[in-house]
């Protein structure tokens, strides 16, 4: 996939851009993802502490498949040169199961909320599953007390299709996931 492919220019006034994630932003996305872990934990199956010891190069395989159109992919939100955001997407290389992609890990900055970077990230994120022939369905999943993270999936299209209880503890508490899904028809 090209560069100007897989790069947006949103609202040029706020300097907002959406593009796919390099090798180069690794350091910042890790700077990103401890702070988001951290400051909700109920968010993330991740936990803070467990990734607060990893190197930005761990996460080298969420742009593994940018480079050639394929998955994962990483999309990355920036407010200037400062990371605000990000979006993973990845799938399955089974045979029976690789018509489906995984969205996880998203994130926008708490100074960066409000903004539509949320939706714009979802949206590329969607925009390149779909040029994937392969790709069928869009699945997540998503702390069922995190009402403004569902109403966002909602309005893009994804419907929930269930519930894992007590999927995430933290301490003595549980929280609830809830499951959705996205059917990918080919763009317009």
């Amino acid at each position: 996939m090209a560069e100007a492919q897989a790069t947006k220019t949103l609202a040029p006034e706020t300097g907002l851009r959406i593009r796919l994630m390099h090798a180069p932003d690794l350091a910042a996305y890790k700077t990103l993802r401890d702070l988001m872990l951290a400051a909700h934990p109920e968010a993330y199956t991740s936990d803070a502490e467990t990734e607060l010891r990893r190197t930005p190069e761990t996460y080298l395989a969420r742009v593994a498949g940018a480079a050639d159109g394929g998955w994962p992919f990483t999309f990355t939100a920036w407010c200037g040169d400062w990371l605000c955001g990000a979006i993973t997407c990845e799938r399955d290389e089974r045979i029976k199961v690789r018509h489906i992609g995984h969205v996880v890990g998203v994130m926008v900055h708490p100074d960066a909320r409000r903004r539509g970077i949320g939706r714009a990230l979802l949206e590329a994120c969607i925009d390149l599953a779909r040029g994937h022939r392969a790709a069928e369905l869009l699945t997540l999943s998503v702390t069922s007390g995190s009402v403004e993270a569902i109403r966002l999936y909602q309005s893009v299209g994804f419907v929930r299709y269930g519930r894992l209880a007590d999927a995430i503890r933290i301490g003595s508490t549980y929280h609830h996931k809830d499951l959705m899904a996205l059917r990918l028809e080919p763009a317009a």
